[in-house]
């Protein structure tokens, strides 16, 4: 642009000029002289105006720049093509530099000939500063992201074209950036993937929620897959537009596949640890049971010889049927250990309890240990299953007879205990009766204690029990919603604990109903008996015919369906799990063929299946008495669809 100067205006304009302070607006001649100097250029340049006027404005240029005759060609080209602008270094009067924005303007009077040039020089260091920070910043953050090999780290634009790619994307894919910059990202997923539109559902996630995770099978250049670990996050301005995505890529492959052998290594040990556990309940069981069979066999024998000659046999009957009952509560055990035992839990005074099994108590452990009790005057009655807690504290009893082989003491101390965050492993805040078992005996060691609660684990060694008494109170209590607890020291003792919740009803008042089991309370019935073992068939059926019952026998579901469209029976007694068709099963056909027919379920089954809750039940083992009962209930109560168990108590001698 030329600037033409007009007398009119030039004292207003050279006073506008002088006060500008942000621009250097200054005037050269022809050959470049200074011939003026606002308050502008007197900041950038450091000169005052009786300094530099009469100057070569060249002095403003580096000396690089004044060699190479910078300073004549950005006039020249101001003449020839009406302006020049340029940015670059200047110096100031102390010789320090700063950037410049330079733009010179011919000046022509209005016939067009050249009185000068308009030079204006605006400090654009802090700005170039700047962004020159700004550009090493960004060259940082490329040259980070290019460095990572680790990585897959690369932007895509909204719609999933690739627009930069790093050598950790190239490691990992196998592609260069020249091969796959403006190539969508859908082609790392398999063809499945991407019919299931896959690709677009991460990108809209990210968009959506703002981040987008997930692993899966990813595809290489090569067509091989890994297994990878993605992350894509949105990208926007600061107006929140969306620009595009950055997707975090990691090749997890090689960790899945030592994740996977861990996994099955791990296994590999579980079935092994099964095994041994297996082998430990097997030798144990097969020592108790083995015992309790020769004391029923041997008794049976004698008895057989015995009645020959007739003589009395009910010592030998007695102690064959103290050792079958023996033998319940071994089983017992092991599905309490199992946690498979179905619980009466309801309120349970403790303190009764304890004074009604003393005799036993004392009659189980012998007379070399004696038993205290330590007993408050009023005790809160505890939520449990008194079968069951019964069973419990005569194993504590008989863990702690053992524990003194020499003889000494056992106290049992009941109290009630408030428990405030979670002040005892495994209890949650509440109130519990606290049952304790206290012995005089050898004690225990950490090592012992930590190990007091596993199953098959004993002291007592092999052969000498199934190491189940233990295991099968903690899950007992647990089963409660209480917990147990061991302190002990060696030489010092032991005192095992049974914290079981205090129960807000009032405790269940235990009465014995005697059952008449041949007088005229018993009505004589038609029963169909059915279950695939012969011998328990035959023990069964006997036990009906001895109550007066007309008894029928059927070996199989199949059999006992038969039997029933030929004839009319009252009542069927079924065992539970026999094969081809159980229990239960037969239960709802029977149901659906003859309405209103009572059954009576027979099992061995901690648990039934939930479609035969609603039958009547009898728990193996069983005596005559607890069969009459469930005969007489299921006469009763035929058209009720009541759930009524009859569990058989064992004895201890």
């Amino acid at each position: 642009m030329t600037t033409v100067l007009s007398d009119t205006n030039g004292n207003r304009f050279e006073l506008l000029v002088q006060s500008i302070t942000d621009y250097a607006i200054f005037m050269l001649d022809p050959n470049g002289i200074v011939l003026s100097w606002n308050a502008g250029a007197r900041r950038f340049k450091g000169y005052e105006a009786n300094e530099i006027i009469g100057q070569h404005f060249s002095r403003f240029y580096t000396a690089e720049e004044q060699a190479l005759g910078i300073p004549a060609l950005a006039l020249r080209t101001a003449e020839h093509e009406g302006r020049f602008e340029a940015e670059g270094w200047r110096v100031r009067k102390g010789g320090s530099c700063f950037w410049a924005n330079v733009v010179i303007d011919p000046i022509c009077d209005p016939m067009g000939h050249l009185l000068g040039f308009a030079k204006i020089t605006r400090d654009l260091t802090e700005r170039r500063e700047a962004q020159e920070e700004l550009r090493k910043s960004e060259e940082r953050f490329r040259l980070l992201v290019e460095s990572v090999t680790d990585y897959a780290i690369y932007m895509l634009d909204p719609v999933g074209t690739i627009t930069s790619w790093n050598s950790g994307a190239a490691r990992f894919k196998g592609y260069t950036a020249n091969e796959i910059m403006g190539k969508n990202f859908s082609r790392f997923y398999s063809e499945e993937d991407r019919i299931a539109g896959l690709p677009s559902r991460a990108l809209h996630t990210a968009e959506r929620e703002g981040r987008f995770e997930a692993e899966g099978w990813r595809i290489r250049k090569d067509g091989s897959r890994f297994w990878a670990n993605v992350v894509i996050d949105p990208i926007r301005d600061p107006m929140g537009n969306l620009l595009g995505f950055a997707k975090i890529t990691r090749d997890l492959t090689e960790r899945r596949d030592a994740q996977r052998a861990l996994d099955e290594a791990r296994d590999a040990i579980i079935q092994t640890q099964k095994m041994d556990a297996i082998g430990k309940l097997t030798g144990g069981v097969a020592h108790d049971f083995n015992n309790l069979l020769a004391v029923i066999v041997g008794s049976l024998d004698l008895a057989r010889q015995r009645m020959a000659s007739g003589a009395d046999i009910s010592r030998y009957l007695d102690n064959a049927m103290a050792a079958a009952e023996r033998g319940a509560t071994l089983t017992q055990r092991m599905l309490a250990f199992a946690r498979r035992q179905e619980l009466k839990l309801q309120s349970v005074d403790c303190i009764a309890l304890v004074r009604g099994m003393a005799e036993l108590l004392q009659s189980t452990i012998g007379t070399s240990v004696a038993i205290d009790t330590r007993f408050p005057l009023t005790l809160a009655p505890a939520h449990a299953d008194p079968a069951q807690l019964e069973l419990a504290l005569l194993n504590l009893a008989v863990n702690a007879r053992d524990a003194m082989p020499d003889g000494g003491r056992i106290i049992l101390e009941a109290s009630e205990a408030q428990i405030i965050d979670e002040a005892v492993s495994g209890l949650s805040p509440g109130s519990y009766i606290r049952l304790s078992v206290i012995d005089e005996g050898e004690g225990m060691d950490a090592g012992t204690i930590e190990r007091a609660r596993e199953p098959f684990f004993t002291t007592k060694g092999v052969g000498k029990g199934t190491g189940l008494g233990l295991s099968m109170v903690h899950g007992f209590s647990q089963q409660c919603g209480g917990a147990l607890t061991i302190i002990s020291a060696s030489g010092a003792g032991t005192t095992v604990s049974l914290w079981l919740p205090v129960s807000q009803a009032e405790p269940a008042k235990t009465c014995d109903v005697g059952v008449d089991l041949h007088g005229s309370a018993t009505v004589p019935l038609v029963i169909l008996a059915v279950d695939d073992d012969n011998l328990v068939l035959t023990n069964t059926a006997g036990m009906l015919e001895d109550l007066g019952h007309t008894v029928f026998q059927a070996g199989s579901a199949a059999d006992a369906l038969r039997m029933l469209a030929e004839a009319n029976v009252d009542l069927v007694v079924t065992d539970h799990a026999m094969p081809g068709m159980t229990g239960a099963q037969l239960a709802d056909l029977i149901e659906q063929d003859h309405p209103g027919l009572p059954v009576i379920i027979i099992t061995g089954f901690a648990e039934l299946p939930p479609h035969a809750s609603s039958r009547l039940r009898l728990d193996k083992p069983f005596k005559q008495a607890e069969l009459a009962r469930a005969v007489m209930a299921a006469s009763h109560d035929a058209a009720s669809g009541r759930l009524i168990r009859f569990t058989t108590p064992i004895d201890q001698d």
